[in-house]
């Protein structure tokens, strides 16, 4: 709203309010101008504000309940919009979270169901062969590489007979 609007406004409200005392004529400040580039004016002189001296105090109780008057109002306005834009925000989250659950929903319709080339089955079976595979390598290596003996014979049963005699006889 421009000042001159807001000037035009106090006006008319000043006008329009009855007063118990006489009449108080209150000009407004004029609205600040912006000065133009190349454009010359002549400074007017202010008005003077109209008061009768006699009611001066009845005037400003007068003046100082509308002022608060206007706070009220102002105050209660205040309340009320943002009440109103909580409410308008409230709403604004409701269609985003909506919109998000439809997009959400798009893109698993929308999504290729996932083929797996190894099934979860045949990877366990790899990985437990892979393992005896390892187990079967260390021992080989273990016995004939680290040991005297030959590789081979590591992986038959009479070996082992053999270290399970030693280990319990011994006790």
């Amino acid at each position: 709203m421009s000042t001159t609007e807001q000037v035009g406004k106090t006006k008319e409200e000043t006008q329009e309010t009855p007063t118990k005392s006489a009449p108080i004529e209150v000009e407004a400040a004029p609205p600040k101008r912006v000065p133009i580039e190349g454009v010359k004016e002549e400074p007017k002189p202010a008005a003077e504000p109209k008061v009768e001296e006699g009611a001066s105090e009845k005037n400003t109780s007068l003046e100082q309940e509308k002022k608060e008057q206007r706070r009220r109002r102002s105050a209660s306005a205040e309340v009320e919009m943002t009440e109103t834009q909580q409410q308008m925000r409230k709403e604004q989250k409701k269609k985003q979270k909506a919109e998000k659950k439809q997009q959400k929903i798009q893109k698993r319709n929308n999504k290729k169901p996932r083929l797996r080339i190894f099934p979860i089955w045949l990877r366990l079976i790899i990985v437990v062969a892979l393992c005896v595979a390892a187990l079967g390598v260390g021992l080989m290596f273990g016995y004939g590489g680290l040991g005297d003996g030959e590789p081979r014979d590591a992986l038959e049963w009479e070996t082992w007979q053999h270290i399970i005699d030693i280990v319990y006889k011994e006790r």
